[in-house]
């Protein structure tokens, strides 16, 4: 049986309910909080994922942060008729990737940092076949990980860094339940399913391996609290293709 899947952008309107409603009955959102003051210096966040050397966990920021978590941005979409929020995160110093549901009808992307830095944002593209979307910045971004070499297998860890419900940076943990089909967009096939915790804004979080790689891009929960993938494989194909992404619309 196909989990029915229900989007994470935070949404407050019935515009993106209607979207996805091709899997059956799925959750509204509220109003969507202020973005919050930014983070003190000397604060340490009070779940650090625990990531070997090799991932560059141990390369903390002066105030506490390691690598993984500096380059989870938050994405506040400020759209024609709506506000919604989203995560994305960085993979070199000027491209974020996040859903295109994160950046889809906006007016205006404010896109800031762990430390409540802003970043201006420069071109926005998004894909036609998955939910991706690529977020080029005027501005360097603090950190960015790896790629792992391969999608994840069944019972594998998985690290899940990003903003829920547009609020403080957080990291949940779980493993690889295996493949599904996407429930949500159909045309794109297998989709990995996950037991680590997400919410309402951490559309468009990194998912990551024990090393720190990413391994796949939250797009989703099901309706039994399961997180939903596009993989790895998938994003590396569409990055490659220069078809893959156009332009998004905005107002």
């Amino acid at each position: 049986m196909r989990p029915a899947g229900r989007s994470l952008a935070g949404r407050r309107t019935s515009l993106v309910v209607g979207t996805l409603f091709l899997t059956g009955s799925l959750a509204g959102c509220g109003v969507l909080p202020p973005l919050p003051e930014p983070v003190p210096s000397d604060i340490v966040p009070s779940s650090p994922v625990g990531l070997s050397p090799a991932a560059g966990g141990d390369a903390l920021s002066p105030d506490g942060f390691d690598a993984v978590e500096r380059m989870a941005v938050r994405i506040r979409n400020v759209g024609c008729e709506e506000l919604s929020t989203g995560s994305g995160f960085a993979i070199d110093a000027h491209t974020l990737i996040t859903n295109k549901h994160v950046v889809s009808d906006s007016k205006d992307l404010e896109v800031s940092t762990y430390d409540g830095h802003d970043i201006t944002v420069g071109a926005t593209s998004t894909a036609g076949l998955a939910d991706l979307a690529v977020v080029r910045t005027t501005d360097p971004l603090p950190s960015f990980p790896k790629l792992a070499k391969a999608d994840p297998k069944p019972g594998d860890p998985v690290t899940v860094v990003g903003y829920p419900a547009g609020g403080e940076l957080t990291v949940t943990e779980g493993e690889v339940m295996g493949a599904t089909r996407d429930p949500l967009n159909a045309n794109l096939g297998e989709v990995l399913l996950t037991d680590a915790q997400v919410e309402p804004g951490s559309s468009g979080s990194a998912a990551l391996d024990d090393k720190g790689r990413v391994i796949g891009v939250v797009y989703a929960k099901t309706a039994d609290d399961n997180s939903l993938l596009v993989p790895l494989s998938t994003l590396q194909d569409m990055l490659a293709d220069d078809t893959a992404f156009t332009p998004a619309k905005g107002c």
